[in-house]
């Protein structure tokens, strides 16, 4: 298949290996949400579409018309990407087209078929790498052909970013693989990538960020906090006698964080809600009735993002930890869809952000109803090894510390182990 072939060839220098599509063996003729038989539409119609209605008719356009289409009309793209469109609607819709369809659509619009929640995650993942790849080569063709110094310096600086996202791919020896399960290149860009296996996990943790975290300056480093809570998640699965149990962590910066001129507005963080919604519905989706076990730790204002999510109660997860969080606007932890109540929080000395409530609810407050798990340091109380302490508002994903191990329990459900502030395991402290 010459489209297949090609679309191989283009990520062929970007890490990690190169997945075959995740086909089912169907071929059937593609229908509209209320089962009709759909035929092409007027090409001077599609503008006018969006949502359902416009994936159904990229389905059927040939990749000539397609390619044309979306050079002509490039919004469609951005249009459909943020489309309220749920998971489970996606799903079925790419169950339904077909393996020539599918294969058309990833070779020519490989930025829309990267980020639909609700399609596997290897097709997802080969369709990112192919448009990263593609767009790091635009702008080195770009500098090579010779721009002016303004245009040099905006292409530069966007490269850089770009380049940074296929850095943080690389899988150091003996770590597990690393896949790109979103993407967006425009500045300052937003990327998802998982250390593990999405679609087989029988834990699976969200890492969201705070302020001032971006693609350019710390997407490598988030990548790697997730390959650190990979392993110790794995570890302790072992320790507890669960080494046939499998991990998954996302180093998910999925939304524009913000700085100092913006943080004060929740525009970002309503934003931010949004992507982890879609996301996390996505993942129930696709795992249906083998759900993993699902746990969000957020730091700073991701944490009021992600509490925003889990008011709206659109989805439910297994765990939740915040650290360093500057407020809740819900005011009790049994306002949020986390089952059990497994709301954790975490907060540092020195951090100047936690108790301030500036957004709302405090949820460190023993009014709130989480619980409080230890970032102090010390020693491991089953373990006994020397546990570092976090200080600041930054320390908390620090290899070794008393924060990350909390972290890894919370995330594969064994939150009665998580140290409080006394020195002992909750589950000790109930007895």
């Amino acid at each position: 298949m010459p489209e297949m072939a090609n679309v191989q060839a283009g990520v062929a220098d970007l890490p990690g290996p190169v997945r075959q599509l995740d086909i089912a063996p169907i071929t059937v003729p593609a229908y509209s949400a209320d089962g009709a038989t759909l035929a092409p539409a007027d090409l001077a119609l599609l503008p006018s579409l969006g949502g359902r209605a416009l994936l159904d008719q990229f389905s059927l356009l040939p990749a000539s018309a397609l390619a044309t289409f979306v050079k002509d009309h490039p919004d469609t793209i951005t249009k459909l990407r943020e489309a309220p469109i749920a998971a489970s609607e996606i799903s079925t819709w790419w169950r339904g087209i077909g393996p020539e369809a599918r294969e058309k659509l990833l070779s020519t619009t490989p930025e829309l078929i990267g980020n639909l929640d609700g399609l596997p995650y290897g097709t997802r993942d080969l369709a990112n790498r192919t448009y990263l790849n593609d767009a790091i080569q635009k702008l080195e063709n770009q500098l090579s052909s010779g721009v002016g110094r303004g245009m040099n310096v905006e292409v530069t600086n966007h490269l850089h970013m770009l380049s940074q996202i296929a850095d943080a791919l690389h899988a150091k020896a003996g770590e597990p693989q690393r896949t790109l399960v979103s993407l967006d290149t425009v500045s300052p860009g937003r990327a998802a990538i998982v250390v593990g296996d999405l679609a087989s996990a029988d834990y699976v943790s969200y890492l969201i960020p705070g302020m001032f975290f971006t693609i350019d300056g710390q997407v490598d480093d988030w990548a790697d906090t997730a390959t650190t809570l990979y392993e110790d998640q794995t570890a302790w699965l072992s320790r507890l006698g669960e080494s046939a149990k499998t991990v998954a962590t996302v180093a998910w910066i999925g939304y524009q964080t913000p700085h100092l001129l913006n943080v004060g507005s929740l525009t970002l963080a309503d934003e931010g809600a949004a992507h982890l919604t879609k996301a996390i519905e996505g993942l129930q989706v696709l795992r249906g009735a083998h759900e993993p076990y699902i746990s969000v730790m957020a730091h700073s204002y991701g944490s009021t993002a992600a509490m925003l999510a889990l008011q709206r109660g659109d989805f439910q997860i297994d765990a939740l930890a915040v650290v360093g969080s500057p407020g809740s606007s819900a005011q009790r932890a049994s306002d949020l869809a986390v089952r059990n109540r497994n709301i954790f929080v975490g907060e540092a000395g020195w951090d100047p952000v936690v108790n301030s409530a500036f957004y709302g609810s405090d949820p460190g407050s023993a009014s709130y109803g989480a619980h409080r798990m230890s970032v102090a340091g010390g020693v491991d109380a089953i373990t006994k090894a020397a546990l570092s302490a976090s200080y600041g508002h930054n320390e908390y994903f620090r290899p070794g510390s008393e924060s990350m191990r909390n972290l890894a329990l919370i995330g594969i459900g064994e939150g009665g182990l998580v140290m409080n502030d006394s020195g002992s395991t909750i589950a000790a402290d109930r007895r």
